[in-house]
C-alpha cells in the first residue's frame, strides 16, 4: 500500500486511504491534497513519485504546473483590488485599459473578463505559444481584435488568455503584471509557495506533468469558425510546453501557475475564511459575495457542456459532481488539479498531481478526495 506523508486530522483518514489507492492503481504517480477549514490547515498530504520512472519521491516542497487551477489565484488578485476600491467589476475594461475599446469591445466589462463572457476567448490567428510569452505584444493583440460573439451574452471559456486579459487590467491599476502582484502582495508576505512565473532557482523541485491521453475530439475536423476551434487553436500548447524554461518563467495567469495543494489551499482559504489568510485580511466580505453573481448559465461555447459562471469561479450546476445546495465555488486544471471553496463548511479543498488525466477541469481522482473531505467535514 502506497505510503502517504504529511499530516491530517483523524476524521480525514479516508482522504489518505483514497490517495494511497490511487497511487497503487497507477491512476496517480505523484500527488498532493490539502484542506483548510476555518483558517486551519487540517489536511496536508502527499505521496508517490516525481516521475514515471520513480526516480525520486514526491516531497513536501515538490511543485508542479497546475494549469487552469492558476485561474483561482488570478481571481483572488482581482478581488483583492476590488476590496481596496481600485477595481470596479462593473466598469468597462477600457476604464483601465483604454486600448481595449476597439473593434466592438467598448462595452466589455471587467466582470465579462472574469466570467469568460467577453467574446475574447483566445487570440486571432496566426498565433504561436512563443507569442504569448511576450506580454506587451500578446496583450496588444487582444486589445486590437474583435470579439468572437456578442460580449455578455454567453460564456466561452478563456482557456489560455484570461490571465493576460485580467492581468493587463491589474497592471494598468498597480503597475505590476499578475505574477508580480501575486508574488509581492500574496506569496511573499504570507509565505505562500505558489508562482505565476517561476524563478529558475526553483526548477529543481518541479515535477514535470505527464501528458494526458489524446482528446477524444479532433478540433481540426470541426468548422474553423467555431468558438471552440478558435479558442483551442489560438494557440494550442501541448502538455510538454510546461517542461520548458520559457513556459515556466512566463506570466500566463490562466495556465502556468506552479505550486502544490498546500499553497493553493492556503491562498484560496481567503474565500472560505472571511477574506483572512494567516491573520492577514486579503478580501472584504462584499468582494467574496461578488463571486456568486451569476454571469452565465448554459452550454459553454468552448467546454461544450453546461456550466454556470460567477465572477472568477465556476458555480455548481446540474451534471457536475458537486453539492448543489451549498454556497460553493470552484475551478480545476487541465489533467485533473482541483480547487473547491465551500463557504458553508468554511472549507477549502485542493488537489494537484503530475499524471494528467483526460479532463479539462478536474477528474475522478480529485473528486474522490473531495467527497471524502466533505464527508469528514460534516
Amino acid at each position: 500500500m502506497a505510503e502517504i506523508h504529511g499530516n491530517f486530522e483523524p476524521r480525514f483518514a479516508a482522504m489518505a486511504e483514497a490517495m494511497s489507492a490511487n497511487i497503487d492503481s497507477g491512476a496517480d504517480v505523484g500527488c498532493c491534497a490539502a484542506v483548510v477549514q476555518h483558517g486551519e490547515l487540517v489536511v496536508d498530504i502527499w505521496g508517490g513519485w516525481v516521475d514515471e520512472a520513480h526516480s525520486a519521491p514526491w516531497e513536501r516542497d515538490t511543485i508542479t504546473n497546475v494549469w487552469s487551477s492558476t485561474k483561482t489565484q488570478m481571481a483572488l488578485c482581482a478581488l483583492m483590488l476590488h476590496s481596496r476600491g481600485q477595481l470596479d467589476l462593473d466598469a468597462p475594461v477600457a476604464t483601465y485599459w483604454p486600448e481595449f475599446a476597439r473593434n466592438g469591445k467598448e462595452g466589455v466589462l471587467v466582470r465579462h473578463l472574469m466570467s469568460h463572457t467577453s467574446g475574447v476567448s483566445g487570440w486571432d490567428q496566426p498565433i504561436t505559444v512563443d507569442d504569448i510569452y511576450d506580454w506587451d505584444t500578446s496583450t496588444a493583440r487582444l486589445a486590437a481584435q474583435a470579439p468572437w460573439w456578442k460580449p455578455g451574452t454567453a460564456s466561452g471559456y478563456h482557456a489560455l488568455n484570461q490571465g493576460h486579459l485580467v492581468g493587463e487590467v491589474i497592471r494598468r491599476i498597480t503597475g505590476k503584471k499578475l505574477g508580480e502582484f501575486f508574488r509581492d502582495e500574496v506569496a511573499a508576505p504570507l509565505g505562500i509557495d505558489f508562482h505565476i512565473g517561476l524563478a529558475e532557482s526553483e526548477f529543481g523541485r518541479v515535477s514535470n506533468v505527464i501528458p494526458p491521453p489524446p482528446l477524444p475530439i479532433d478540433v481540426t475536423q470541426l468548422d474553423p469558425e467555431m468558438v471552440v476551434v478558435k479558442t483551442f487553436t489560438g494557440p494550442a500548447p501541448g502538455a510538454e510546453a510546461a517542461w520548458t524554461k520559457e513556459w515556466r518563467q512566463a506570466d500566463i495567469g490562466a495556465a502556468n501557475g506552479h505550486g502544490n495543494a498546500r499553497s493553493l489551499a492556503l491562498t484560496q482559504s481567503a474565500i472560505t475564511n472571511g477574506g483572512v489568510v494567516n491573520g492577514v485580511q486579503l478580501l472584504a466580505p462584499e468582494s467574496i459575495d461578488q463571486i456568486f453573481r451569476v454571469q452565465a448559465d448554459g452550454v459553454d461555447q468552448v467546454l461544450m457542456m453546461p456550466i454556470r459562471f460567477g465572477i472568477g469561479y465556476g458555480l455548481p450546476t446540474d451534471g457536475l459532481p458537486l453539492p448543489a445546495d451549498r454556497r460553493l465555488c470552484f475551478w480545476g486544471g487541465w489533467g485533473g488539479s482541483l480547487v473547491v471553496n465551500d463557504l458553508d463548511r468554511g472549507l477549502t479543498f485542493t488537489y494537484a498531481m503530475n499524471r494528467m488525466g483526460a479532463g479539462t477541469m478536474g477528474d475522478e481522482r480529485g473528486i474522490g478526495l473531495l467527497m471524502a473531505a466533505l464527508e469528514a467535514a460534516g
